[in-house]
């Protein structure tokens, strides 16, 4: 499943010539205990890889696309969505995006299973960067990433953060 998910993501995300982007990849800490989640449950890390789009039009909105797989076989993810870039040498960069996961899609939380239950396959994706242009072609930045229901599918709603450093590389 998870070879399948990475490869309809790697055919998503192949940038023309004319909408070449960036690619991403970084290294999270899963599953951090916030006031945002009921979570802390799982454990690992996360390797992610990704591609943002350029700027649609003259808006700094940009696509993009990402998966992420946990080290420890816990749950692994991919989110698309639209992220925006304020700033040049130091910049903000919140994104909104819809995620699918591997872990569990149980409605209800069984806080002795060792798992996350999420409450539906598909979750809200908020996420928010902070970085630094290194060069004409490179950022690194600190970046939080956030899944849940946001209670849109029901009152299941435990949550996930994630917490990690990424590179991008201009193509």
């Amino acid at each position: 499943m998870i070879l399948a998910l990475a490869a309809a993501l790697g055919a998503v995300a192949m940038p023309s010539a004319a909408q070449a982007g960036e690619i991403f990849g970084g290294l999270y800490v899963h599953d951090v205990d916030t006031p945002l989640t009921l979570s802390g449950v799982e454990g690992g890390a996360d390797i992610q890889l990704g591609w943002r789009g350029e700027r649609i039009g003259k808006t700094p909105l940009q696509p993009y696309v990402f998966a992420a797989v946990n080290t420890a076989g816990e749950t692994h993810y991919a989110a698309a969505g639209i992220s925006a870039k304020f700033g040049d040498r130091i910049f903000v960069r919140p994104g909104l995006g819809i995620a699918v996961h591997t872990g569990s899609a149980a409605n209800f939380e069984d806080p002795d299973n060792g798992k996350i239950d999420f409450g539906s396959r598909v979750l809200f994706e908020p996420e928010l960067g902070i970085g630094a242009r290194i060069n004409d072609r490179t950022t690194i930045e600190a970046s939080w990433v956030h899944m849940s229901t946001a209670q849109l599918f029901g009152k299941q709603n435990p949550g996930i953060d994630n917490f990690g450093v990424r590179l991008s590389f201009k193509l």
